[in-house]
């Protein structure tokens, strides 16, 4: 016979697990100084107008 197990604590250890993940995921998403995101901003914009500049035709 196996050990006894309170569900609930385990269902509370689960829970508190996934909002601590979801809590790390925000502070990387909304935890930025402003200049950080400028720098993503910029960037992202960087990328686009480079992949854009190597289009071999003008349909888009």
């Amino acid at each position: 016979m196996g050990d006894v197990v309170n569900l609930n604590r385990f269902r509370k250890t689960r829970d508190k697990a996934e909002r601590s993940k979801e809590a790390e995921a925000n502070r990387a998403r909304f935890g930025r100084t402003k200049a950080e995101k400028e720098r993503d901003r910029l960037d992202s914009q960087r990328r686009t107008q480079t992949l854009d500049g190597h289009r071999l035709d003008d349909e888009t």
